[in-house]
Parts: structure tokens; sequence; C-alpha cells
């Protein structure tokens, strides 16, 4: 972690941003919250804006070389909390108070000290294990991963010295042998799964890390040692369904671009967590240069986050009536949606995924087979979607997620591409699985377009 020399107590500038201390934001509902933001923001005044300002300056004048330095020698300072005080503005890369005020927002919603926001989702991703593991350290991740994720272990990782063990983490005993292997530093895991669905327990996740970590630390016998950290990607499900680190896990990561931003004009990543690796995340998105830009991080603070209660809500109303239309349809061979009494994890989503008033909350994707053999359901998958293509208003074929607009895919060809044949099998994609992402369109527009296209196969 990193290690700072403590700031000096700073004098009284001219100008000052944030406010006094206010009412707690545990006072309302966490959809509220997410439209207003913080009461009062240390990262800007805009009492009189309803909306946030966008900030679009990449430098900020300083009244004096003093203050310059002092912002310098605050930014990433573990001694320094910015949440509590207002930064010195110097360069966009570090610090920015629009950014600023989106992380605020995304960690009120994560349940999360701190939130660090990066360029994209991938850049959050490697941000988030980059702060965690060096030359000679380990992760252990669960076999079903997005197909960049995917990459990144298996072409870069290797490239820095850092080892891979891709597992069945619901296998207990091959979970349990790879945490126990020498230098592993990071369990990495997305739930659910894309493109699958799969769920992982959380909880049980995170308690089995800690009881590694608890023998870790009884074998060093008070000498310094490194802990295990759990990294979950929250992105499928977002904090409106499911919160990892209320169930123990350390870090959640995001991509911004999918349901958080909600309307795909805009790429962007978050890591959510403890106040402790902040200073670490900071200095490796400004070093790597990875950070989200005021312009991106405005458009998920002003229309992201503000409807992402109801955006979701309807998605996911949608999302199981075409599961169950699905379901019930001659040509479709199986369907993987949470919400379904048939999910093989239904009755672990039932009591992991819930929205913040407690009820249950299974998500905005399906994934489904058509019948037939491998290459059969694949042939037949891709001519459905030529046809919706071609003849869809209410569905899109495209890749990504979590849009306002209805998006259907072909994960073994789009998103999981970069991924071996043989590494999807096991990894349980489909060679025919469809991913669809439910949009706030009619659901009788989208099962209309649906049922049409799948009578043409």
């Amino acid at each position: 972690m990193t290690s700072r020399r403590k700031p000096r107590p700073r004098r009284a500038a001219p100008h000052r941003y944030g406010g006094s201390a206010t009412p707690a934001e545990e006072r309302y509902a966490p959809g509220t919250v997410l439209v207003h933001g913080k009461f009062r923001s240390r990262h800007w005044n805009y009492s009189d804006h309803i909306v946030p300002p966008i900030s679009a300056s990449a430098a900020y004048r300083l009244e004096s070389v003093e203050r310059g330095a002092e912002g310098f020698l605050e930014f990433a300072n573990p001694e320094f909390n910015r949440a509590k005080q207002a930064p010195i503005y110097i360069y966009d890369r570090l610090d920015e108070p629009t950014r600023g005020m989106l992380e605020e927002s995304l960690a009120l919603a994560e349940g999360g000290e701190r939130a660090v926001c990066f360029a994209t989702g991938m850049a959050a991703i490697s941000g988030a294990l980059g702060v965690l593991l060096r030359a000679g350290d380990r992760v252990v991740a669960h076999r079903t991963l997005y197909g960049c994720t995917w990459s990144l272990f298996a072409n870069w990782y290797p490239r820095y010295g850092i080892g891979v063990d891709l597992v069945d983490f619901k296998n207990g005993p091959e979970l349990q042998a790879a945490l126990e292997r020498a230098g592993v530093m990071a369990a990495y895991c997305e739930s659910p799964a894309n493109p699958t669905l799969e769920l992982l327990d959380l909880r049980a996740l995170a308690r089995r890390v800690a009881r590694v970590n608890a023998r870790r630390a009884a074998a060093a016998r008070g000498r310094a040692h490194r802990r295990i950290f759990t990294v979950v990607d929250n992105t499928f499900a977002t904090p409106i369904c499911q919160r990892p680190l209320a169930h123990g896990v350390d870090l959640v990561v995001h991509s911004l671009t999918k349901n958080l931003g909600g309307f795909g004009t805009d790429m962007g990543g978050a890591v959510v967590g403890a106040r402790l690796l902040e200073p670490d995340l900071l200095l490796y998105r400004k070093d790597f240069g990875a950070p989200l830009a005021p312009r991106s991080a405005w458009g998920v603070l002003a229309y992201g986050l503000p409807s992402l209660a109801l955006r979701v809500k309807a998605e996911q109303e949608s999302a199981i009536k075409v599961a169950r239309f699905l379901e019930l349809h001659p040509k479709v061979a199986r369907v993987s949606y949470p919400g379904l009494a048939s999910h093989a994890d239904h009755a672990l989503a039932r009591r992991q995924m819930r929205d913040p008033g407690g009820r249950f909350a299974p998500g905005t994707l399906v994934y489904f087979v058509l019948h037939g053999s491998p290459a059969e359901a694949r042939r037949r998958g891709a001519k459905m979607m030529d046809h919706l293509a071609s003849r869809s208003l209410a569905i899109t074929l495209a890749v990504s997620l979590g849009q306002v607009r209805t998006l259907i895919e072909h994960p073994a060809s789009m998103t999981h591409a970069a991924v071996p044949p043989e590494e999807q099998r096991r990894a349980g994609i489909d060679p025919g699985g469809v991913r669809i992402s439910l949009g706030v369109e009619d659901v009788g527009d989208i099962i209309a377009d649906l049922k049409d296209a799948l009578a043409r196969v």
C-alpha cells in the first residue's frame, strides 16, 4: 500500500468547495439518494444547481506555489480524507469535481467507503487487481468470465509474471486447493456470470477466503504478511439487485457503460470498497492514465444514477415475462434466468439478489439456447437474430447490455470470442447460447418480435 508523509495543516483558501455537515443520507431510500446525490459534496458547491455542473478544465488555477505543493502532497495520501475535506484540484488525471461527486454516489449505492472511477469497466478491473497483485503473485478466478477479462488473464498477466488459476468456485475442494496455493492474493468472480447467469454464493466465498487469511495471519506470528482480497464484478446485478460488500466481499467492480450509465452513450468503470485501497487506486489510475472523463462522469451522475432504480425495475419486470415466454416455447431447449424456479441457483438468488428494500431482484438479463445439436442450435440462433436485426424495432442486435434498448447477441462469437471454444465449453458457454438484455420497451412488443423471429427457424 502507499506510504506518504502526513500533509501539513492547510491554510484557508479564498474559495471553498463543499459545504458544512449535513443530515445523514441513511434517512432516505437509496433510490432517493441516487436522484439527488449527497446533501453537500466536498467536491463541488452546487447548492444553486438542481443538476450538478460539468467540470471542463484539464488543469486548475492555483493561488500560490505553496498551495500547488500542498495539493500534490495530499493526492493519494492515506493521511488525507477527501470525503471530509475538499481536495485541492490540480490536474484532471489526479482528481476533479464531477468525477468526485459520482464517486460519492457510487460508494453510497454499493455501501462502500470509497469509489474510484476509471475510463472503462476493463480499466476498473485492471486497476482493482493491479493494486493487489505484483510479479510472482496469483489470482484465483471463477472459470466463467467476460471475454475481455479472460483475455486480460490469459494474454497479459503471464507477461507480468502473475499466475492465474481458473477454477469452479462451486467446487469447494477445487476452490480451497487453489486458494491455499502460495502467492494467491486475489479471488475474482462475476455473479451473475457473463453470459450464463450462473450465481456464486458471495457470503460463502468471503467466509472461505477469511478462513485462509486467518491461517496466514497465524502462520505469520505477528510478522507482516499479505492477505487475499475478494473482488466481484457486480455489473449484471447493479447495486439495485445485489450489494456484494454487504456479504463480506472486499471490492466491487462495475462497468459504468452498462446499467449504471443506462443509455449507451459513454464508457466508464468503477471500483468500490474500503478506504484502505483508495490511495493505491488513485495512484494506479493517475500513472496508467485511465481516469473517467468529466463529461462521461456527468452523464452517469445526471441521468444514469437518478433513473437507475426505475429502469431496473421496469427491465426486470420485462425480463421475467420474456424468460417465462421462452421457457414455454417449443423451439427453446433451456432458459437461464435467476427469477425462474428452474434456474439451478434460484434458491441462492432469492437469498442473495435483493433490492435495497429487501425484495427479490433477479436482474435484467436472460440467457437461452434453442433445440438441436450445438451446431444446429448455433445456426438457428443466428437465423433468429438475423431476422431480428432486419425486422425488429423492439430488439436490437448489438453487444453491451443494461441500456434502455433491448439488446440481443451471440456470446460465443461476440463478447466471448477471445475465449477458445474448449475454454467456453469448460465455462458452460453453449455454442448456440443467446443473451438478451431487456430494455424499457413495451414487453408485449419484445415478446411479439421474439415470437416472430422464432417462427422463422
